[in-house]
């Protein structure tokens, strides 16, 4: 849910990220599951602590953009991010973000999550190009015992 939102701020130019979610969940219903499949029944509602992490992650992931961007240019070698798939960039954001700043998280399962991520919303080409930026920043952010 956190990479659909990423992904759907690249449309929302000027507004606030606050905006953006009222505006996502308020449109979108979800399911619990690992993907976050849209759903139309609204007696499902998503569980509070699901939109919280996701919160959590967009918000994250805004508020360190620049240092994210920064780290993913010098590790995109040959990829302008402006040149880059809106969800591979998304998904490398997301990533990159949780392995720089959330250190409860494993490496491994950042990287897993994003190529599986990659697998399902991305190119064919999405998850080894994924996995080759989000190495190379996880041996920056991360001890090989994390």
């Amino acid at each position: 849910m956190a990479l659909k939102v990423l992904y759907s701020l690249a449309d929302h130019e000027g507004g606030s990220l606050e905006h953006v979610l009222v505006d996502f969940w308020k449109n979108f219903q979800f399911r619990n599951d690992v993907l976050g499949e849209a759903i139309e029944d609204e007696l499902s509602p998503l569980r509070p602590e699901v939109r919280e992490f996701a919160e959590r992650l967009v918000c994250g992931v805004a508020e360190n953009l620049e240092p994210i961007d920064r780290e993913l240019k010098s590790y995109s070698t040959n990829w302008a991010l402006d040149r880059m798939a809106r969800v591979d960039l998304a998904i490398l954001r997301l990533a990159a973000f949780e392995l720089a700043y959330c250190p409860d998280v494993p490496h491994n399962v950042v990287i897993n999550e994003a190529i599986e991520l990659g697998k399902r919303f991305g190119t064919e080409e999405t998850s080894a190009f994924i996995n080759g930026v989000l190495d190379h920043l996880s041996r920056q952010h991360r001890t090989a015992t994390s």
